[in-house]
């Protein structure tokens, strides 16, 4: 039991009286495979990106915003191709 949750505290005599074992039980427990624990959801990637704070201007960030979900991957994979060409000592600003 984990410590951030608390036992329920109920105390069964007879096992007729234990709940009831539903699919949504079944959803929310935990599944081991032997002595680990198999995690839920997105797997950790391998590499990490880094978040930061960036501003755009508000043409381009309507542009990629306007593409839909994974709009920032998107971005990110512009960027990226933009980079095997060019460095950013290459802009004057």
């Amino acid at each position: 039991m984990s410590a951030n949750k608390p036992t329920t505290g109920a105390v069964w005599v007879d096992p007729d009286d234990a709940p009831e074992l539903t699919d949504a039980f079944f959803e929310r427990a935990d599944e081991y495979r032997g002595a680990k624990l198999v995690r839920r959801g997105r797997p950790k990637a391998e590499t990490v990106r880094e978040r930061i704070t960036i501003r755009f201007s508000p043409e381009v960030l309507q542009q990629f915003k306007a593409s839909g979900p994974g709009w920032q991957t998107r971005m990110d994979a512009a960027l990226a191709d933009w980079l095997k060409t060019h460095t950013p000592a290459d802009l004057s600003v």
